[in-house]
């Protein structure tokens, strides 16, 4: 039997849309465990990209994506010394395991970036995890130790 040659889609990077965001739930909530948080999610999401407070892009061959990231976008108001409003937080930055380590996820964050720059956002925010994290200090992200959170309850 003679192998079938594999056919190559050339890769195209688009923004989200609305309809995405149940790909974009699954991009942040990967594991079985997480499932039923994921349709709360795409529900913020897609809302969110209407509303213009979420961007993202989706880098796929046509039939499957195989990369994502997006931003939210915050209503901060002016602080001393910066008075644009808006800040920003890169999150969902995901890439199929079977595609890491070909700079998807550099390109797609480099793409929120520039698109935060058209926007005039000068402040931005992640998290990351201990692979990535060599990622974004080469995109000129620097670590800090001085994030805390609070949970307020009734």
């Amino acid at each position: 039997m003679t192998p079938q040659p594999t056919t190559f889609r050339p890769l195209t990077l688009r923004p989200v849309r609305p309809g995405d965001a149940h790909t974009i739930a699954a991009h942040r909530y990967p594991d079985a465990r997480d499932l039923p948080e994921r349709p709360a999610y795409a529900a913020w999401v897609a809302q969110a990209i209407r509303d213009g407070l979420y961007l993202g892009f989706l880098l796929g061959d046509g039939a499957e994506v195989i990369a994502g990231a997006g931003v939210t976008l915050l209503h901060w108001g002016p602080t001393r010394g910066d008075p644009q409003p808006w800040r920003a937080r890169i999150v969902n930055v995901w890439t199929h395991p079977d595609c890491r380590r070909a700079g998807h996820a550099r390109t797609l964050v480099t793409t929120c970036l520039d698109a935060l720059r058209a926007r005039g956002v000068t402040r931005v925010s992640l998290g990351s995890s201990d692979m990535a994290r060599s990622l974004y200090a080469g995109l000129g992200f620097t670590a800090s130790p001085h994030e805390m959170t609070l949970t307020l309850r009734d």
